[in-house]
């Protein structure tokens, strides 16, 4: 199947009506009720949008929820790529504006969670709660031997090295095949580098305003565990710990405890 054919299945997946919206070239997979409150999805870089497949549903059931793809990654979304942090902050104000979404729970993975977070600093006004998937970039940087592994896929993407990263860092988790191929395709549409992720200053993490919720994945490649829980709860963040989770297999392999997790936190307070 083609990456747009893999892309519809994965939609498909999600198991209750999505509508796919167009907010000025940004393209944002959307469900549950209109009139719930917003939860706001970001996925990690390449993985599109339809990786929440697993998640979606379930906090559909009580929210509004909103998946956009990340202009100039992988995905349906045809608006210019943001070049600086800047702009894409710009751009997520943006799809926020244009979807009139309220101070949503704004939730990230990898690259969507730094992305998250650096909004939530800049624009505390405009999240009421923060959930972070296995951060990278927000409270410790890469290991250098995950970002050795990925360069030949940076540098020179194909579907065999998606593949082999991946099956590397999930290491013998089972990986959704349609997802997996979609991945791999991806590796073959025509994308711009993402904006370079500057991570927070230990200032920035401690004037933290929204409530925020970080899920560590204890079996991570990409960083160390250990430290990002540790420096999440030193600025007073609930740490839930996934420990059969590698950084690849999130969000889609882990589904049923992320939306638990995440129901559970928006609910409180």
């Amino acid at each position: 199947m083609t990456f747009q054919d893999t892309y519809d299945a994965l939609l498909n997946r999600w198991q209750v009506p999505v509508e796919q919206l167009d907010i000025s070239g940004t393209h944002v997979n959307a469900c549950g009720p209109a009139d719930a409150p917003p939860v706001v999805l970001l996925a990690g870089h390449g993985a599109t949008s339809t990786v929440w497949f697993s998640v979606a549903p379930r906090l559909a059931e009580r929210h509004r929820v909103y998946a956009p793809d990340l202009p100039g990654d992988a995905g349906r979304s045809t608006a210019a790529p943001p070049r600086t942090v800047d702009e894409l902050m710009d751009w997520l104000s943006g799809v926020l504006d244009g979807l009139r979404s309220e101070r949503p729970l704004l939730a990230g993975h990898s690259y969507g969670s730094w992305t998250a977070l650096t909004y939530a600093i800049r624009n505390p006004s405009r999240v009421r709660k923060l959930a972070l998937i296995d951060p990278t970039e927000c409270f410790v940087g890469l290991k250098p031997s995950y970002v050795l592994r990925a360069l030949p896929v940076l540098l020179r993407p194909s579907p065999a090295r998606n593949e082999s990263f991946l099956r590397w860092e999930t290491q013998g988790v089972a990986v959704d095949p349609d997802w997996l191929h979609l991945t791999d395709l991806a590796t073959l549409e025509p994308t711009t580098r993402p904006v370079r992720p500057k991570r927070p200053t230990a200032t920035e993490l401690e004037q933290l305003q929204p409530d925020t919720l970080v899920f560590v994945a204890d079996r991570s490649k990409s960083h160390d565990a250990d430290v990002v829980a540790r420096r999440a709860l030193a600025i007073g963040a609930t740490v839930v710990h996934l420990k059969g989770a590698t950084h690849h297999s999130l969000p889609a392999a882990h589904g049923e405890e992320l939306s638990d997790e995440l129901l559970k936190f928006l609910v409180e307070g």
